[in-house]
């Protein structure tokens, strides 16, 4: 049963997952060939692990560990991450050769060019996934076709052009617009670097999947590194691409003893809530224009891959207003004295603002109890994003925008 606390405009079903096998396709030896192609990238450099020891004590629990992926190779969000690895195994596939065999530089030479041709890659995105493809493509010097939803910000769609590629914003939401990249795809043999599986589409979002796990053994290795683990992770859920390849990792990973596992979603894309709700195993669908100040989360139709590997290892599913990574971009830009400030953007800093109230309003202490929160607990999140939308982020910060709902700031914290 979802618990519905609609004062907070939050929603949860917390249950105990089968677990089961270990994931397929997300070992320690398959990281490991991930994370050693992306070191051989141009501008690679792993980005920072923040520890928030100020806020952990504010908040009554261990630990707090921000995995900062606002300066990704410069782009403002881990997605390339998942896109140049899913194109690198896809031209090397078309060259007849193992991943590897051809440096990514490579690829982009006279000798690759003659057997490959001119190529365009295209996707549908709501903006970090799609600068990934448009930067990959720059780098290979080929083209790119970015399709993007209705609502898109202006903001998003230069960043994507600064790259080269082509952006056409639709009439349509999402999951819309990714039919239309998938179709368009296949009349004009261009290639389809999407993010979500569907059937017969698979090998792609694998990849694409699999590169996300750089991130998560970067993270991993920085918390051994402190001598911490993780015993709990928040992570957010769009197509739920990026949830699966943290929960698919960490879960090899950590695998006698492994975390618990949150998974976050906007009240009106919550696909992956209404999927576990439903209870038989199924995939859901949720419909409509997708509102959410999250545009990375505003997805409707989940990923059949990630679903898979979601509903046997997934502890908890929350979804929550826009208020909720609001206030995370203000606690993570302004933190308390001895803590390191972040740069968030609204995807990126859900999980921030969902742990201040779970950690400190009375009326959520039956969800923090559920979740096994206390004072030894270690909590690892992932800032996905930084300031894409940054007239947007400014309104946060300096207006108020999307503040906390009156009846929220009156109940009070709970300590």
């Amino acid at each position: 049963m979802v618990h519905d606390i609609s004062a907070y405009q939050l929603g949860y079903l917390v249950g105990t997952p089968p677990r089961g096998g270990l994931p397929n396709g997300f070992s320690s030896d398959i990281a490991q060939t991930v994370h050693q192609f992306h070191r051989r990238l141009p501008g690679y450099d792993r980005t920072r692990l923040v520890p928030l020891a100020r806020l952990a004590r504010r908040w009554g629990v261990g630990a707090v560990a921000v995995k900062d992926e606002s300066t990704r190779f410069g782009l403002k969000a881990f997605k390339v991450l998942g896109s140049s690895y899913a194109v690198a195994q896809l031209m090397h596939r078309k060259l007849g050769k193992r991943l590897g065999e051809i440096d990514f530089q490579a690829l982009a030479g006279s000798a690759v060019r003659r057997i490959t041709g001119d190529i365009t890659l295209t996707t549908a995105t709501d903006g970090n996934h799609g600068r990934g493809v448009a930067w990959t493509a720059q780098q290979l010097g080929q083209k790119a076709v970015i399709y993007m939803p209705k609502g898109t910000v202006e903001s998003r769609v230069r960043l994507i052009q600064s790259h080269g590629a082509r952006v056409e914003v639709t009439a349509m939401n999402y999951d819309d617009t990714v039919r239309l990249a998938r179709d368009t795809a296949l009349q004009k043999g261009w290639y389809l670097i999407q993010d979500t599986a569907w059937e017969g589409y698979t090998d792609i979002p694998l990849w694409i999947m699999q590169g996300y796990m750089t991130m998560c053994a970067e993270a991993a290795e920085q918390m051994a590194a402190i001598g911490q683990r993780p015993t709990h992770v928040f992570v957010q859920a769009g197509v739920g691409s990026l949830a699966a390849a943290v929960v698919g990792y960490l879960s090899h990973r950590y695998k006698k003893t492994p975390p618990r596992f949150i998974v976050i979603e906007p009240n009106n894309a919550a696909c992956f809530l209404a999927s576990a709700a439903a209870g038989d195993g199924r995939p859901r669908n949720v419909s409509g224009d997708l509102d959410t100040v999250m545009a990375g989360l505003a997805c409707g139709e989940p990923s059949t891959m990630a679903w898979e590997i979601l509903r046997h290892r997934v502890d908890a599913y929350i979804r929550c207003g826009d208020y909720v990574p609001a206030n995370g971009i203000r606690i993570l830009a302004n933190p308390l004295d001895g803590d390191a400030a972040i740069e968030a953007g609204e995807s990126g800093s859900v999980s921030i603002g969902l742990l201040d109230l779970i950690c400190k309003h009375q009326a959520l202490e039956r969800l923090k109890a559920a979740l096994a929160i206390g004072p030894n607990s270690s909590l690892l999140v992932f800032n996905t994003e930084g300031a894409t939308d940054p007239s947007n982020r400014r309104d946060i910060l300096w207006f108020g925008k999307w503040a906390m709902p009156d009846r929220v700031l009156t109940a009070g914290p709970a300590h």
